[in-house]
């Protein structure tokens, strides 16, 4: 038994036990030569693949993602020996802290991250916005932002904690959209999602339902003028769907102190 980097070797290996992971099937698949060229992809081997989870370390953060076991090998703390392992490789970069996701409802995943002293730091929530052609908005190009209002920014699914040189560079690249009507303003960070072709992800912040919806308007044009085929939006808020704008599913932030 030994936890390793995974090679090129090893993928058709992992994939079989992570093709049927949730009722849609998994994104391993996509995201598996992104994540062998970052590096950090462990896997647990018993003289094959039987568990797998990346690790992106950034600034003082780890963000771990992807754990896969083999269902003929769980209950064996297999997920938990590779998150220790992770950890471990932080800890030696000065890492202070360690974040994860795990769906609200995935009480078996939330158990063994507790397990190992993480705690629910925030829920938040993903919805999906269908891109349409649209003119009905007004925003601007945030020019600073406080780290208190976006302490946090989504990129590729990874929960990077802000600072106010990221959000300069952000702000810099107008990256930041806001709408402000009668003091109620709302923010978003928009980006590519880099595992996936054509797909924009957005962090936002909702301040009330007229300049959400400029934003919303206006995410739906910026994809048909950049060519998106979706839109993922991260939130914190519970927004009003439409036909257009569907909840997909709602996630516990889980948070680890490595002091």
């Amino acid at each position: 038994m030994e936890i390793r980097e995974a090679n090129s070797f090893d993928k058709i290996s992992v994939l079989k036990f992570c093709k049927d992971t949730f009722s849609w099937g998994d994104y391993i698949d996509k995201v598996w030569s992104s994540w062998l060229e970052e590096g950090n992809l462990f896997l647990f081997e018993k003289q094959f693949p039987v568990g797998i989870c990346h690790a992106f370390y950034f600034q003082n953060q780890i963000w771990i993602e992807g754990i896969r076991i083999d269902p003929n090998f769980r209950r064996q703390k297999i997920g938990s020996k590779l998150i220790i392992h992770a950890e471990l490789i932080g800890k030696k970069t000065n890492a202070l802290f360690s974040y994860m996701l795990i769906d609200t409802e995935n009480k078996k995943s939330i158990s063994m991250a507790n397990s190992l002293n993480y705690e629910v730091f925030q829920t938040w929530n993903y919805y999906s916005l269908i891109p349409k052609k649209n003119s009905n908005f007004k925003i601007e190009f945030a020019k600073s932002v406080n780290p208190d209002i976006f302490p946090f920014y989504v990129d590729s699914w990874r929960w990077i904690k802000t600072t106010n040189t990221i959000l300069s560079d952000l702000s810099t690249q107008n990256r930041i959209i806001k709408s402000n009507l009668s003091d109620k303003t709302s923010f978003a960070i928009i980006g590519n999602y880099k595992h996936l072709a054509k797909t924009l992800i957005v962090t936002l912040f909702s301040g009330s339902f007229d300049t959400l919806s400029n934003i919303l308007y206006y995410l739906q044009n910026y994809a048909i003028e950049k060519n998106y085929e979706r839109i993922q939006i991260l939130t914190k808020e519970k927004l009003q769907t439409s036909d257009y704008l569907k909840y997909k599913i709602s996630f516990n932030l889980m948070k680890k102190s490595l002091l």
